[in-house]
């Protein structure tokens, strides 16, 4: 194959890949997964409009700003941010932004696959099969950070490779290698899991007796380890939301330990990971391209891999990777750090297929109906991928434009609070607030945000409002209005307050201590519930 006709096949590789991802790119964010684009979306319009610094990160929830968060650098909406400052604050710019990350990382795939197995049909085949991988094409839209992370991961594995298997270990290999093993930490520090085949890939060397300074090597694995480890503590050090540090905290590492303590435990998460691997199957490889994987795996060492430790090292922090976080937070997405090694196996199988192939001695019709194989079995990957996800493109338009509706009727600065947990419904209500189980908030929670300057309380989950009796009945003492589709909006104006609010709230609570606080408040008509639905009053 040359070069010329390589490259040309990469494009159209590209070209599909691109318009397979712009499927539903003009969409609101409020599709699959909302809560984490709306986050990430929130971030990027904060950068623009409040602090346009990425070391401080904002969200919009937990009162009124600033509301910093400790996650990972927020590289995709810094981005973002700074083209809403050249064009406006348009949502589609950071779906470009990972479009192209995605992309990136399909040529990447290529000519990491190229090299790896020392064959040009590996480098094609890898990356058409990331490239129509259904979880590869989903979130190769979305606007989260997940895309970016795995193009550096990708990257700094395939700079770390060449410049550890090289004879001589060259100063500006090294930085290339460090920098981009940084840049995918920090992206996500899902990414650690690179540890596993960096510290492979020396061992490797060792044993080959290939010269290694003890600096060089002690810089590649420290120098990133230690800046993620300073940027996260200058970002917990006032941040009010730890969401990196207290999911390890409160969930991983608690299960982790009790995985290793009690046998039951261990066999237990062992169960979960057959789960974690179903997620991995249905939604990230597909049914077909999840078997190919396991088959190119088996096949691995007849591929002949410039480095067997890269893809074993690889596969091995992965699976523990998979073990000790997605087993506990389990969401497909979190998977996605096996899609372009998986892509790598498989380019280097079948491209050995197709080099044994054209090198056997058999009539050319029987050479190129085997070849035929390869391209149909990627045809048969691409066909399984829509429907795998079909189902995440889906979401509610009414939220969306109801959503859309309050934000140009509310008052411009109003914190409110809303009654759901959904950050992609209050970017587009666009006010800072609180977003909370109507269920679980409670009238101290809901005084507590009053006292903050919170002036209206958006009864989103309406049922499960009135099924909280507390705070239904203390809400009854603010004007209601009608919202979009029905939401319910509580004017929480201290000033507004209805006349006699506190002697129903006292009525209430003696009637509640006696048991029959439903029948209280059904009998005055105030939170009626949808399993009893008499007309629920505005006012007392």
């Amino acid at each position: 194959m040359t070069k010329r006709l390589w490259l040309l096949g990469l494009l159209a590789i590209v070209v599909l890949a691109a318009a397979l991802r712009l499927h539903g790119i003009r969409d609101p964010i409020v599709d699959h997964p909302g809560w984490r684009q709306g986050d990430t979306a929130a971030i990027a319009r904060n950068f623009a409009r409040l602090q346009y610094d990425p070391m401080h990160p904002q969200t919009m929830y937990n009162g009124p700003p600033p509301n910093y968060v400790e996650l990972e650098l927020q590289i995709v909406p810094f981005l973002a941010a700074t083209l809403y400052k050249l064009f406006g604050v348009k949502v589609i710019f950071g779906r470009l932004i990972v479009l192209a990350f995605s992309l990136g990382t399909i040529v990447t795939i290529a000519y990491f696959a190229r090299w790896l197995f020392g064959s040009s049909p590996a480098g094609s085949i890898a990356s058409f099969f990331y490239a129509v991988f259904p979880g590869s094409i989903y979130y190769g839209r979305t606007f989260m950070p997940d895309t970016a992370m795995v193009f550096f991961l990708t990257a700094a594995l395939f700079a770390t490779a060449r410049y550890l298997t090289c004879d001589r270990l060259s100063p500006r290999q090294l930085a290339y290698a460090t920098a981009l093993l940084t840049l995918a930490y920090l992206a996500k520090p899902v990414s650690v899991l690179a540890l596993v085949p960096v510290v492979a890939l020396i061992v490797a060397r060792y044993i080959a007796r290939r010269p290694a300074a003890v600096w060089q090597i002690s810089i590649l694995i420290a120098l990133p380890l230690l800046v993620l480890w300073l940027y996260d503590r200058r970002v917990a050090s006032y941040a009010e939301w730890h969401w990196a540090s207290g999911i390890t905290q409160l969930h991983v590492l608690p299960a982790l330990r009790a995985a290793f303590t009690g046998p039951s435990a261990f066999l237990a998460k062992l169960g979960q990971l057959r789960v974690v691997f179903g997620l991995l199957r249905a939604t990230m490889l597909g049914a077909l391209g999840f078997l190919l994987s396991v088959a190119a795996f088996i096949a691995s060492p007849w591929a002949g891999a410039r480095s067997k430790a890269l893809l074993w090292g690889w596969l091995a922090g992965a699976l523990a990777y998979a073990y000790v976080v997605v087993t506990v937070e389990r969401v497909d997405y979190y998977l996605y750090p096996f899609l372009p090694l998986c892509a790598l196996a498989i380019g280097g199988a079948l491209g050995r297929a197709a080099a044994s192939v054209w090198a056997a001695d058999v009539a050319p019709a029987a050479r190129y109906a085997l070849l035929a194989v390869i391209p149909a079995l990627g045809a048969a990957v691409l066909v399984q991928s829509p429907p795998a996800i079909a189902a995440y493109y889906s979401y509610n338009p009414q939220a969306y434009q109801n959503a859309v509706a309050l934000d140009g009727a509310l008052p411009q600065g109003a914190l409110v609070v809303i009654g759901h947990y959904g950050p992609d419904v209050q970017y587009y209500i666009d006010r800072f607030g609180w977003e909370e189980d109507p269920y679980l908030w409670t009238p101290f929670d809901e005084e507590s945000a009053i006292a903050k300057g919170a002036r209206y309380f958006i009864s989103i989950e309406d049922g499960r409002l009135r099924r909280n009796l507390e705070l239904c009945a203390w809400l009854a003492r603010f004007p209601v209005v009608s919202g979009p589709d029905r939401w319910p909006i509580y004017q929480t104006d201290p000033a507004r307050i209805l006349p006699n609010a506190e002697s129903f709230w006292r009525a209430f609570r003696r009637a509640e201590r006696a048991g029959a606080g439903r029948d209280f408040l059904d009998s005055r008509g105030v939170c009626v519930t949808p399993a009893n639905p008499t007309p629920s009053a505005t006012t007392r």
